[in-house]
C-alpha cells in the first residue's frame, strides 16, 4: 500500500513537468512575436528580477532557485531571438 501515493505522486510530477515544457515552448512562441524594443525592454525587467532575487538569495531571504534559473533561461530566450533578428538584418542588407 505504501508503493500507490509515491507511484502516484511520480506520475503527477512527471505530468507537471510535460505542462512545464509546453508552456515553455509557448512562451518562445510569444517572444517571438515582440517587436525589437518590446524584447529589449522584456530583457531590462528580467535582468533586474534576476538582480533582486540574486540580493534576495545573499541576504538569505528567498531560496527560490526555480526562479532564478527560469528567469536567466528568458533572458537567454530573449537575447537568442535578439541576436537571430539582428543576424538576419546583416545577411539582409548584403
Amino acid at each position: 500500500m505504501g508503493l500507490r501515493p509515491q507511484t502516484s505522486r511520480l506520475s503527477s510530477l512527471a505530468k507537471g513537468q510535460k505542462l512545464e515544457a509546453k508552456s515553455l515552448i509557448m512562451k518562445a512562441d510569444k517572444v517571438r512575436n515582440l517587436t525589437d524594443a518590446e524584447l529589449q525592454h522584456q530583457e531590462r525587467d528580467l535582468a533586474d528580477q534576476l538582480f533582486k532575487l540574486k540580493f534576495q538569495l545573499n541576504m538569505g531571504q528567498t531560496e527560490s532557485l526555480k526562479k532564478i534559473r527560469g528567469l536567466r533561461k528568458d533572458i537567454a530566450r530573449v537575447k537568442t531571438i535578439l541576436g537571430e533578428r539582428t543576424r538576419a538584418a546583416a545577411t539582409e542588407k548584403r
